[in-house]
């Protein structure tokens, strides 16, 4: 294991006034581009050459020169400066222009419809910037993950107190079918009239997922449709209902440009239950990142308008 250096916490005290000594040629010369008096700049060097045990300037009435030893701590002292500066410079570019790693989660479909489009833009507008996204429906832990960014449906209740939150919108969700199914089975002009038709569902396991909708009277109730398609995959099931297999509920993000287009139905908008929270969350800290504050911009600009559809 290596053995990190002693800590001096004045190992840096008159490097800058010794370098510019060095090149100035006087300490006369220096003081005045420091803007320090000479003797300020003379007691800088005293002390630089009692903490180190080394003569480094040779004085005369007429000249000024550096020693062996001082030319040598000067070639040490430049480069070390200039590792300063670029380090200072990095960080500058660093605020002025994203660059690093990147990591945003997000659930599956909503992420590589809806997210991944505005962070590939993101990561196209900025070349310095290295984009990392998983896509998940599971809850994922920003700390233990290392992830930036996370892209949350439902409310975050019990958040810890070293996150931040910010809520992008609310998605809505709409039942549909196809023309087709319709043609042939009727529309729905309640929920009651639910009964009877064939419905599609989302279900994960063996679990079925019944529908909550508010009924004419405003009272939620939930709602199963009978079967025999069930699928965990969102796209599936829109592919289902336009082959006329049925009824789903499905986000408005979704199916937009099929509404649009025609080769679906939405039905009884009165009725499409509770909205869905989607929250944008990441790791309370002082200093917040270039590239994760530009990507939560972004972020917070785009999505509300995606969510909005058909809400």
């Amino acid at each position: 294991m290596t053995r990190s250096p002693s800590i001096k916490t004045d190992r840096l005290t008159g490097i800058a006034i010794f370098v510019q000594a060095a090149e100035a040629g006087s300490f006369s010369l220096a003081a005045e581009r420091l803007r320090l008096t000479r003797s300020a700049v003379g007691k800088s060097i005293a002390r630089l050459e009692e903490r180190l045990g080394a003569r480094l300037f040779l004085r005369t009435t007429r000249q000024q020169t550096l020693t062996a030893d001082g030319q040598a701590f000067y070639d040490h002292c430049v480069r070390a400066l200039a590792e300063l500066d670029a380090g200072e410079a990095a960080l500058s570019d660093a605020r002025l222009s994203p660059q690093g790693r990147l990591h945003v989660s997000a659930p599956v479909l909503f992420g590589r419809l809806c997210v991944a489009p505005v962070l590939l833009e993101l990561a196209s507008r900025y070349p310095k910037l290295e984009l990392q996204m998983s896509l998940t429906d599971r809850v994922v832990d920003l700390v233990d993950e290392n992830v930036d960014l996370v892209v949350r449906s439902g409310p975050l209740r019990n958040a810890p107190a070293d996150f931040v939150a910010r809520k992008l919108g609310d998605q809505t969700m709409r039942l549909c079918a196809s023309p087709d199914y319709l043609a042939r089975h009727g529309t729905p002009r309640t929920v009651a009239e639910l009964d009877g038709h064939h419905g599609v569902l989302y279900a994960s396991g063996r679990r079925d997922v019944a529908w909550p909708l508010s009924d004419q009277t405003g009272t939620m109730r939930t709602v199963t449709l009978k079967h025999r398609l069930r699928f965990d995959d969102l796209e599936t099931i829109v592919a289902a209902i336009k082959a006329g297999a049925g009824i789903a509920r499905l986000p408005c993000w979704l199916i937009a440009d099929d509404l649009r287009a025609g080769s679906l139905v939405a039905l009884l908008p009165d009725a499409s239950g509770p909205r869905i929270e989607v929250n944008l969350a990441w790791r309370r800290t002082r200093h917040l990142p270039t590239r994760v504050r530009i990507a939560i911009d972004m972020l917070a600009a785009r999505l509300p308008a995606t969510l909005a559809i058909g809400g």
